[in-house]
């Protein structure tokens, strides 16, 4: 196979170039991506590996203990990789980023505008988690940086991780073990039930809650779900018209939904009034959901019997002793509640979840770099080719992200149409537009002056050409 050539502009030849420049807007994900987007592009057996320039100068930074599974694969590339276990304070970051293609964290590292505005060279960023809110989006897509992340690979892990909760919280089995550990034997059974027959209501009714309500309703509990949406329920749980109806009715609460502006403080005094006396929440969603002085005062007066948290308002950045008053003004009442289970936002993290979560970042990461696939992307239009093969060795596949304006795809054209264009897909999500196109009879030269045309369009986002 041949390897890789450098297709770069010299620096002499277009010093007042950049290589990226700017791209999308806002968050956007299509939840029939997942799944699909393999089977949409899968390679060739002859494949040809496309290199935007030379592998070597590629660099990759990893926070967070990100998976050997990912590191693996991105080291396989060839790409420059450096690996740290913890997330970094922002002025270390921005030192960091300044020099690096492709960053991959999880939920602590917070990438910030601040942050992205001094990283120049960045062109994705791969979040090896669910969640994406704690990177700035919108600054993120106006600047051509592309992210992904892994919305679906841990839900088995915290479907199971609230069963779990759900039989610890009916047993009071936390209590139980944490007298054992001080040397009290207390054999009591009051207040403690068995959790066949009773309900579990699901608030949010995605891969997480759909998973969830499976295993509730093989051991023996009634499942009802609350969501904004209509959806099919799986096995005999019921859909209820509003988080009121599911409140009143479930023994067990169990939270699943994104952060947004409508989710921030959805469980509060009011909802807790509604829940049933003696019933249990969970939550494992997000930390802005649950207000928690409101849990506090819940659990205090006997309404809620227990509860199980796994997120919070502010989390610390690190392992240590940093679960106080200084992190969160109710730490300590919190911490003094029986029947509470607090847990260190562990949802997802067993092996096998973040042995998926790795490899399928890590992928989408290198078809991005290596392909310019943005299947999965979540603030860009999913665009993608079927890979050229090693028997079209003069091709080069010409990516074009640029403002969605009248006249950008003639213009384009008339700079690509002197080469035989042949295939070409582009999309566009709100103001930005997403353009492949693999282009044949090419040469360095012609690379070269392609790119530098495009360049110099006014509609021009980001340029990339891949040979």
């Amino acid at each position: 196979m041949t390897s890789a050539q450098d297709i770069r502009p010299r620096k002499d030849e277009l010093a007042a170039q950049a290589l990226y420049s700017t791209s999308p807007n806002a968050s956007f994900h299509s939840p029939s991506s997942h799944g699909s987007a393999l089977t949409r592009t899968i390679p060739l057996p002859n494949a040809k590996h496309l290199k935007p320039f030379a592998t070597e100068d590629i660099k990759v930074l990893l926070l967070e203990n990100v998976n050997q599974t990912g590191r693996d694969i991105l080291s396989q590339q060839g790409y420059q990789v450096e690996f740290l276990k913890s997330s970094l304070p922002e002025d270390q970051l921005i030192e960091k980023i300044r020099d690096v293609h492709v960053i991959g964290i999880r939920s602590k590292t917070k990438l910030s505008a601040r942050v992205l505005k001094e990283a120049k060279n960045l062109i994705v960023i791969g979040c090896f988690c669910i969640g994406t809110n704690q990177v700035d989006l919108q600054y993120a897509a106006d600047h051509g940086i592309a992210v992904f992340n892994s919305p679906f690979s841990n839900s088995r892990s915290v479907a199971e991780l609230v069963i779990a909760e759900i039989i610890v919280l009916a047993r009071q089995l936390g209590d139980r073990s944490n007298e054992m550990h001080n040397g009290t034997w207390n054999k009591v059974s009051n207040g403690c039930w068995e959790i066949r027959g009773k309900t579990l209501g699901i608030i949010g009714y995605g891969h997480i809650g759909a998973q969830l309500s499976v295993l509730a309703e093989s051991m023996g509990l009634s499942v009802i779900f609350y969501d904004v949406v209509n959806l099919m329920a799986l096995g005999s749980a019921r859909q209820v018209e509003t988080m009121e109806a599911l409140l009143g009715e479930a023994d067990f609460v169990t939270c699943h939904v994104p952060e947004l502006a409508e989710t921030k403080g959805m469980i509060g005094p009011k909802q807790f009034e509604q829940m049933k006396k003696g019933s249990y929440l969970i939550n494992a969603s997000r930390g802005t959901v649950v207000d928690i002085p409101a849990l506090i005062d819940a659990m205090r007066s006997g309404k809620i019997a227990g509860a199980a948290l796994d997120v919070y308002p502010n989390e610390p950045a690190g392992n240590g002793d940093y679960f106080n008053n200084d992190l969160n003004t109710w730490g300590a009442d919190l911490r003094s509640l029986k029947n509470l289970i607090l847990t260190p936002h562990i949802g997802g993290s067993t092996e096998e979840a973040q042995s998926a979560i790795g490899v399928e970042v890590a992928q989408a990461l290198t078809r991005y770099v290596n392909e310019g696939t943005t299947l999965g992307a979540v603030n860009l239009p999913e665009v993608a080719l079927r890979s050229l093969t090693m028997d079209e060795p003069d091709h080069a596949r010409v990516i074009y992200i640029h403002q969605n304006i009248p006249g950008v795809l003639r213009k384009v054209n008339e700079i690509i149409g002197d080469h035989n264009v042949d295939k070409q897909m582009t999309d566009s999500r709100g103001d930005v537009a997403y353009l492949m196109a693999d282009i044949s009879n090419v040469n360095t030269t012609h690379i070269r002056d392609l790119y530098t045309s495009l360049e110099s369009l006014p509609s021009r986002i980001q340029t990339r050409i891949l040979y």
